[in-house]
Parts: structure tokens; sequence; C-alpha cells
């Protein structure tokens, strides 16, 4: 089954906790604190695998997370560090955010990329140690690793898509000139995904040409196949316009022409003014005023025409070469430019500060409920410090702006405290 769209969810690792130690040996007196820092965070990390041609694996597995990093300890030990996760996609992928549709990256080659990147460690008690605070009974918790809900879409990469209505010939003539095996038949979808192929030229001269298929009138609007497949035509840098001169089913080839034109245009402007050659296909069964008449109309079209017959192989040898001059002055494959941009972290100390209808008081601050898992609040230079982060940050003159009294309870997070003068 061909599978070009998915929806994941990934998580790249907390950070590791901080550590709360104090050196112990014997004959050495207060040898003061010395727990280490936590460790990083796994990132998730997306790497193009050209062995792969379908998301099929991410319809069964959609929720990825890499491992936490570990948590510092004594003796100033650093946590490990957690193993980035590596997610495998075919060349060609488009990674989104399924929320805001914003380009991530665009997986064209085996080079990694990272998508959501790990949490940092927590910093151990050691850090912070002074000549005020001599014995800190706290530590930093580790910062939490990005988490994204991502739409994967495959778009093929091919220096030619091969065009056209169905049963006009395209997977016979792939099958010409590449070593590509479709399954070919006399009825309209037997194609039923994109076909890639290698065309060898000469020995250090190939390109990679694509069967597009299900491409008929209303496929920008997901009439048949077409609009399924469409999107793996924006990279092509040449179109091969397969056309069925003969008109062997009652169609007029001119009209088909014009109907497929119509639909690139219809699904992307830019898409229709790519470079095409025409293909007049079944030439050798058609009669000589359709292939005049055919002629005429692509050439008022400032278009290159091959008369061809993929059944007998006529014009097909020529064919490779023509597009290989063709492809030379054209630029590059399309690399789409990401433009996903990423939440900025909080570089100052945000919160919330709201007065509930008993009387109490909520804050919300991540990054203070941060501070109180790793604080000791039996100890009096945890608390302490506790209070110095609340005051610096402005809670509690916020707290006094909304008219907190003594003995009222302030919750932050999961701890609920009196409020005290």
């Amino acid at each position: 089954m061909f599978i070009d769209v998915a929806k994941i969810k990934v998580k790249a690792g907390n950070g590791g906790d901080g550590a709360v130690s104090f050196h112990r040996e014997k004959f050495v007196a207060a040898g003061g604190p010395d727990g280490g820092d936590g460790g990083k965070g796994g990132n998730i990390v997306f790497v193009g695998d050209p062995n792969l041609s379908t998301l099929m694996d991410f319809k069964y597995k959609r929720k990825y997370e890499a491992p936490n990093g570990e948590n510092g300890r004594a003796c100033n030990s650093f946590g490990k560090s957690g193993q980035d996760l590596i997610i495998r996609v075919p060349i060609g992928t488009l990674v989104k955010d399924a929320d805001s549709d914003g380009l991530i990256a665009d997986i064209s080659s085996t080079e990694p990329v990272v998508i959501a990147k790990g949490g940092k460690g927590g910093l151990g008690n050691s850090h912070f140690k002074s000549s005020t605070r001599q014995i800190p009974r706290f530590a930093k918790p580790g910062f939490p690793g990005e988490a994204f809900f991502l739409k994967l879409e495959l778009k093929l990469i091919a220096d030619v898509g091969l065009i056209g209505f169905p049963n006009v010939g395209k997977s016979t003539t792939i099958s010409c000139i590449s070593a590509a095996k479709p399954k070919i038949a006399n009825y309209h979808f037997t194609t039923l995904s994109p076909v890639l192929g290698v065309v060898r030229v000469a020995e250090e001269a190939s390109f990679v040409a694509a069967d597009i298929p299900g491409l008929i009138e209303g496929a920008a609007e997901g009439i048949g196949l077409g609009h399924d497949f469409l999107r793996h035509v924006e990279r092509c840098r040449l179109l091969l316009h397969v056309v069925d001169v003969s008109g062997c089913e009652g169609r007029d080839p001119i009209e088909d022409f014009k109907k497929i034109n119509n639909e690139l245009e219809n699904f992307s402007p830019e898409l229709a003014t790519r470079p095409q050659i025409v293909l007049a296909n079944k030439c050798d069964i058609a009669t000589e005023e359709q292939r005049e008449q055919f002629a005429a109309f692509i050439k008022e079209q400032g278009l290159e025409l091959l008369e061809v017959s993929a059944a007998t192989g006529r014009g097909l040898d020529k064919l490779p070469g023509i597009v290989w001059e063709h492809l030379k002055e054209l630029p590059p494959v399309v690399i789409y430019t990401p433009n996903y941009v990423r939440p900025e972290p909080e570089l100052g100390r945000r919160y919330e500060v709201v007065k509930e209808e008993d009387g109490s008081f909520t804050v919300t601050a991540d990054w203070l409920e941060r501070i109180l898992q790793g604080s000791d609040m039996d100890d009096y230079e945890s608390l302490q410090y506790f209070q110095t982060q609340l005051a610096d940050s402005g809670i509690l003159e916020e707290l006094v702006k909304l008219g907190v009294q003594e003995n009222d309870t302030v919750r932050i997070g999961d701890y609920e405290f009196d409020y005290l003068f």
C-alpha cells in the first residue's frame, strides 16, 4: 500500500534532574555540596532513507519518544545524556507542524535533521554554594523536551514527471526507458501509486523519472486519484506530457492536453509553468491527419513534440538523450525552505497570578514549579532561596496588588502555602 501522508506525535527526552549531595570522606570534614548536573534529553532526529518509498510505517506507529537524560549523581558526576531517537523516512518527506502547517524541514537528503530538541539537564546543588549559602539542599530539575504533532507529507524527488490521462501509455513508456516494472494493463487506473525509474543516458549520466498516475479532469478538486498524487509532480524539473494522439478511446488529444494543463494550473500556478516535452503516443495507430493536426497545435504552444509509440518502441530511443539535454539547462530539483517559527524560549520569568472566588490565589509559572521540585521546603536555606525567587520575579508584589492577606492560601502547581508577612 502506498501511503504519502501521515500524522504522528514526537516527544524529545526531558533533561535529568540535578542532584542534591554532599561530599563524605574519611578525615574530610564539611566536604561541601557535590551534586552533579542532570544529563540532556535525547533529540528526535529525522534521516532520509533512499530504500524507503512510502510512509507506511507511520500508519501503525504514531507516537515516538526519545529517552530522558539521567539524573545527576554524587561526586559531581553528571547524568548520562539520553540517546537521540532516529526516525527514518523516504527522501522527499516534508515535516510540518500539524497545528500551524508550518514547514519544519524538507528531508531531501541523507543528512540528519533535528526536529525536536531534548531538554537541558538541571543543575546540581554544587552550583548554588556560596559564602553565605554553604549547605544548599536544593537543585534544579531538568527542562522538558520539545513535543510536536507532526504532519508528514511525501513529495517524491524526481527530475522528470510523466503526466497525462489514464491509459495513454505512461507506464509502458517508463518501463521502456528505465528498469521500472509497473503493472501494465488496458484499463484506467491500472497504476495506483507513483512509480520511480532511473533512466541511464550514459555511464556518468542518468536521471530519475516518475510515472504520476490518476490525472483526470477535476483532479485538482479531488476527483479520481490525481488529487492524491499531484503533489509528487511539484519537485519535477521537466514534465513529459503523454497524449494518446490516436484518440482510440474516443477522446480528443488536443482537449486532453488542455484539460491536464488546466488541472496543473488549478493545483499550482507555478507548476503550470514547468517546462514540458509532449509525447504524441500511439502514433503507430493514428492517422496522418491526426498527427499533423496535433503537431500544429503543439507548435502553436511553443512546445517540443516527439512522436512515439510505447507499444512498439518507436521514437523512445531518442527520448533519454533529449531529456538529458533539457535537464542540463534547468535548475536543480526544488528543495522547500522551512518556514516554521519555533516559539521563543521564555527568556523572562513569566507568570500569572489569579485571585480565586474562595479568596485563595493561584500562581502559574512553570519555571517556579521546577524550582519547587528540586527544593527541600523543610530546609531553611532552600526555603530562603525559594522566597528570593518569588521576590525577584515580582510575584510577591503582584500578590500584594491583588490584596493578599496573612494566612491566605497560595497555590503553585501541586503545592499550597499560607501567606505570611
